[in-house]
């Protein structure tokens, strides 16, 4: 259970997407195929206007449908964004692990950190907790973001 660590920078996923368990149709392929493609975590408004633009006929009650199916199947993370909205994205990692996730543009860092894991165990069984689980998002700039600023930032001052 050791997941990779890396940018999620190019889509490293096969043409065709690993779908859910259960019966596969053109909807939740064509939901799964946007979340391949994309390089950061989208909300279900955003796959459902990826999807419009593309032509595809898939309503969004049916993106919601499909992006619960895959999360319970884990073939995709869900996190509660900085703003406490759900977005979703196909995810390489094994089964637990975190992210690192830019505010402005999405953008996220899978990590793996067995310091965290002790860290949360020891917490838990000084309390009298078994059968533990836990969920850790960390939220920041990106350095792309936050080069990007700098020269509107200046722009302001100047003016």
């Amino acid at each position: 259970m050791s997941p990779r660590i890396g940018e999620t920078g190019a889509v490293a996923h096969a043409t065709r997407p690993a779908t859910a368990p259960g019966r596969t149709t053109r909807q939740g392929i064509a939901v799964e195929r946007v979340l391949t493609e994309a390089d950061s975590f989208l909300s279900a408004q955003d796959i459902f206007v990826t999807l419009r633009d593309r032509g595809e006929g898939v309503g969004l009650a049916t993106v919601y449908r499909h992006l619960q199916k895959l999360a319970d199947a884990g073939v995709v993370d869900a996190v509660t964004g900085a703003d406490g909205q759900l977005v979703y994205r196909s995810c390489g990692a094994g089964p637990h692990h975190h992210h690192l996730v830019c505010r402005s543009c999405h953008r996220s860092t899978e990590l793996e950190s067995a310091e965290v894991e002790r860290w949360a165990t020891r917490q838990a069984a000084a309390r009298g907790y078994t059968d533990v689980e836990h969920t850790v998002e960390i939220f920041g700039t990106c350095a792309a973001c936050r080069a990007a600023a700098r020269p509107r930032a200046a722009r302001g001052r100047a003016g």
